[in-house]
């Protein structure tokens, strides 16, 4: 069995590290996306807040893999067309977008209106209220769920074998389709899965701990 991991060790770390590119891309690109659309949906107009509720609700609604599929087969019917890579990483971007979206909307809603209405008395603009009352307060509340998000982000990330991407998952089963062994190697894969959640885990743990409003 030894002999068996130490063959696959470089294909696995390979794939490990496309998987790690994957999630990051997933991460950064929704946060960023989720952060201005979760601010569209507590604070723009109605029009943009109907919009962002309704995409929040129907991509939350739709499964990972079916997202995915319908990304990469369903746009190439609009004229669309993504590499596979591409299409895994949109389809999983728009998922945790979506995600996002609600743990912005839940931390800022989560802020009792008189902050924002002492800042106003004060004579603070908008932007002043966001970026010095607002969104500090909030953040305590954001930061741990979204730090749980980026485990299912990085579970996530192993349907894009799906595509034919060799990320770590799809890189375990080449190698089981060279040496015919599969059980060391899925057991391998899935220590290597529970390590980085585990650390990811752990880090919310802390962060909760942190900025915990009310300590026993």
């Amino acid at each position: 069995m030894l002999g068996q991991i130490a063959y696959a060790l470089p294909f696995l770390a390979e794939g490990f590290a496309l998987t790690l590119w994957v999630s990051l891309l997933v991460v950064v690109l929704s946060l960023i996306a989720g952060v201005i659309l979760g601010v569209g949906l507590v604070y723009g107009p109605a029009p943009v807040r109907w919009a962002v509720r309704i995409f929040s609700d129907t991509i939350r609604g739709i499964p990972i893999l079916v997202l995915m599929f319908f990304v990469y087969y369903g746009l190439p019917a609009i004229g669309v067309h993504l590499q596979s890579f591409w299409a895994a990483v949109l389809a999983l971007t728009l998922f945790k977008t979506a995600q996002v979206v609600e743990y912005l909307r839940g931390a800022v809603a989560s802020i009792p209106k008189g902050q924002s209405e002492a800042a106003m008395a004060i004579g603070l603009t908008f932007r002043q209220r966001l970026a010095y009352v607002i969104f500090p307060q909030a953040f305590r509340r954001f930061l741990p769920p979204w730090i749980n998000g980026v485990t299912d982000a990085v579970k996530g990330s192993a349907l894009v074998s799906l595509l034919g991407i060799t990320d770590l998952m799809q890189a375990i089963n080449q190698v089981i389709g060279r040496t015919y062994e599969a059980m060391p190697l899925y057991i391998l894969g899935a220590l290597i899965y529970f390590a980085v959640n585990y650390a990811l885990s752990y880090a919310s743990r802390r962060l909760e701990r942190r900025f915990a409003f009310i300590r026993d």
